[in-house]
């Protein structure tokens, strides 16, 4: 008998859409099948019951077995000899019509009974089986929401162990009646063909012994032919067996796994989490915004292609697209307290699709498996060798760390340096002869600091000296002295990525490299979250103010900043080296990167006017001309166009986002 169509019981748990799409069709040629057989049972009720009306009950029934051939089955593969089988039977049938006088306890017994009971038994087993998986498909998914709303933050153990342990078992019984469902589906297969073929040959062995006439019509040509239709009866009887065999045998293996599968949330020591992913599938939770203040989440089943994340609905025969990952950014978002949440941004920064995996293990290495997608990784020859390699590449690069147990010190105190120093600064460096070797600008396992340079409180109690300790780490007068005497004052709305120690500070290829470095730790480390903060260029120093509080986070002379630089591809990143002296007497060269909200150039401008007007503060005449080029506020401060920064002068929430071309 050629090869029948079977649902794989592996993919019973995964549930994924493809394997519902599949199960569609089952249900279809099911629901075909048993449409079929009731038309079937009527036509041969009414060969039985019609003993006066034989001739019209007979034809009904030919016509009956030739559209079998017509009826569309979704799984119709190697029904050919089914068919060919009917067609001759209808031959028969017709032969037969003018003979047939009175067929009672025979057809009853060789004819009805057997299509009955295949109706009754496997068809009605079918159906109530679909049932018992629909339900628990339902109570899966109810577990499963009340699961995904466990809260973030003050869990109830209690709680919790009982919602993984419902979840579990539901888990578990929607696994059992999907096998049954499956195996079911994937016998029937077998017994339909069977079912198809064993009335008939009651009906024809009837007709023999209960016509006088039998022999004389039926030859020993059709008895060979009725003898091989009962042998391929018996071989499909055989193969349904060895099959229910395997299947009983594959239903007690993937029954025996752990808890570990049904649980959602495994141990995240024991999980192996895989950061070189370029392709990813599952379940995650989308959130929907349905009002001003309301939200919804829907489960739904993603996957990548390409540089593409598709969706796909359960029932749904293909994905659609959600969202383009090339050059995007993802990192990790608190959201209305859920767990294991992250948020997929565009190419320009605009907020995207809010996304919730239901474990920890899911949730980093969907982020991996993004953060892979928007490198394009997928478009070389060997991305997974690729992948590999650069995440290697970036772990031996770098050795981050979180926080320091010792800051350094910056001082808002003023320290000069040399005017050849000064000199040299340049928004937009020079190249050098020859690019420097990475260990020549940083040395190999240089510590990155993720957090802020200096918190609030540190820094304050660090310049005050002598002075009383507010505590609640504010300025005393709201207001920071430099900048009331200062010719220039511009604000910026910047994201502290990181900071780290380098070795030189004569060329800008340092500061690309720390932009590396750090991004590299970032993206591999999963640190996503950054400090917003303002930072405030004058003619003397350079100042990061917390947005909230407006206290000084950090304050740099502008003296000692001795190189800057935007980067050339990503324009929003911008870093300088700060020049620091050590009690040692030496002095330690130190490289900031930050993320602006407007272009790194504008910031470079701001410094380096500064720079200019400290180097004319010492000639009168200098001073006047450059007076004279840059526009003042009222108050006698130099401000940039707006085509050189992002804010004008004033507050903060005065300043943010004025881009408008001068």
């Amino acid at each position: 008998m050629p090869a029948v169509d079977k649902l794989l019981l592996e993919e019973a748990l995964q549930d994924s859409p493809q394997a519902r799409s599949l199960l569609s069709v089952f249900e279809e040629d099911a629901g075909t099948l048993t449409d079929y057989t009731n038309q079937l049972l009527q036509a041969m009720q009414r060969v039985y019951g019609a003993q006066n009306e034989m001739c019209l009950a007979t034809q009904q029934l030919s016509r009956q077995l030739l559209a079998y051939e017509k009826q569309n089955f979704a799984l119709g593969k190697g029904d050919e000899e089914v068919i060919s089988t009917l067609h001759y039977f209808s031959k028969v049938v017709d032969e037969l019509n003018g003979l047939h006088t009175e067929l009672a306890k025979q057809l009853a017994d060789t004819m009805v009974l057997p299509v009955i009971q295949f109706r009754e038994k496997d068809l009605t087993e079918v159906s109530t089986l679909k049932d018992l998986f629909g339900l628990a498909s339902n109570e899966h998914d109810l577990s499963m929401a009340k699961y995904s709303r466990l809260p973030k933050k003050k869990e109830n153990e209690k709680v919790k162990t009982e919602i993984v342990k419902e979840v579990a078992a539901a888990r578990r019984k929607q696994h059992l009646s999907s096998l049954q469902y499956y195996c079911a589906l994937n016998a029937l297969q077998y017994r339909k063909r069977a079912a198809m073929m064993e009335p008939l040959i009651g009906f024809a062995h009837g007709q023999i012994n209960f016509f006088k006439r039998g022999a004389e019509m039926f030859s020993k040509s059709m008895d060979g032919f009725l003898s091989s239709v009962k042998d391929m009866v018996q071989s499909i009887q055989v193969e349904l067996e060895a099959e229910a065999d395997k299947m009983r045998v594959s239903q007690q293996e993937l029954l025996s796994v752990s808890e570990s599968v049904y649980t959602p949330d495994i141990d995240v020591a024991t999980a192996q989490i895989n950061r070189n992913l370029i392709q990813k599938t599952g379940y995650l939770n989308l959130r929907n915004k349905t009002g001003l203040v309301t939200t919804t989440w829907e489960r739904l089943y993603f996957f990548t292609q390409g540089g593409n994340l598709m969706c796909q609905p359960r029932g749904a025969v293909a994905g659609g697209l959600i969202q383009d990952l090339d050059n995007c950014s993802v990192m990790a978002v608190d959201c209305e307290d859920r767990r294991y949440c992250f948020q997929i941004s565009t190419p320009s920064g605009k907020p995207g699709i809010i996304l919730q995996a239901e474990s920890r293990k899911e949730y980093e290495e969907w982020i991996c498996a993004v953060n892979n997608i928007s490198r394009q990784i997928y478009l070389t020859d060997n991305p997974e060798a690729v992948a590999i390699k650069l995440n290697q590449t970036a772990l031996q690069a770098v050795t981050p760390i979180t926080s320091f147990g010792k800051k350094q010190e910056s001082s808002c105190s003023s320290q000069n340096i040399k005017n050849s120093d000064i000199e040299d600064d340049k928004i937009v460096p020079k190249a050098t002869a020859s690019i420097p070797e990475t260990e020549e600008l940083i040395a190999p396992g240089t510590p990155i600091q993720f957090d802020i340079v200096l918190p609030a409180t540190e820094f304050l109690d660090q310049n005050r000296g002598g002075r009383r300790t507010n505590p609640f780490g504010e300025t005393e007068d709201g207001s920071f002295p430099e900048a009331e005497d200062s010719l220039l004052q511009q604000m910026f709305i910047v994201r502290f990525l990181g900071s780290m120690a380098v070795k030189t500070d004569s060329t800008a290829e340092v500061i690309y490299e720390a932009m590396r470095q750090v991004l590299a730790a970032r993206a591999i480390h999963n640190i996503f979250r950054m400090t917003e903060s303002h930072l405030m260029v004058t003619s003397q120093t350079l100042r990061l103010i917390d947005p909230q509080t407006q206290v000084s986070r950090a304050c740099f002379e502008l003296t000692s900043v001795t190189q800057f630089a935007a980067h050339q591809e990503n324009k929003r990143l911008v870093g300088f080296v700060i020049r620091v002296p050590e009690s040692t007497g030496e002095e330690s060269l130190s490289t900031y990167i930050f993320e602006s909200n407007s272009e790194g150039e504008k910031i470079c401008y701001a410094i380096n006017l500064g720079k200019e007007i400290i180097e004319v503060q010492k000639d009168p005449e200098a001073l006047a001309r450059l007076m004279l080029s840059v526009p003042l506020t009222n108050d006698g401060k130099y401000v940039l166009l707006n085509d050189q920064a992002d804010d004008t002068g004033g507050s903060p929430s005065e300043n943010r986002g004025a881009e408008s071309e001068a």
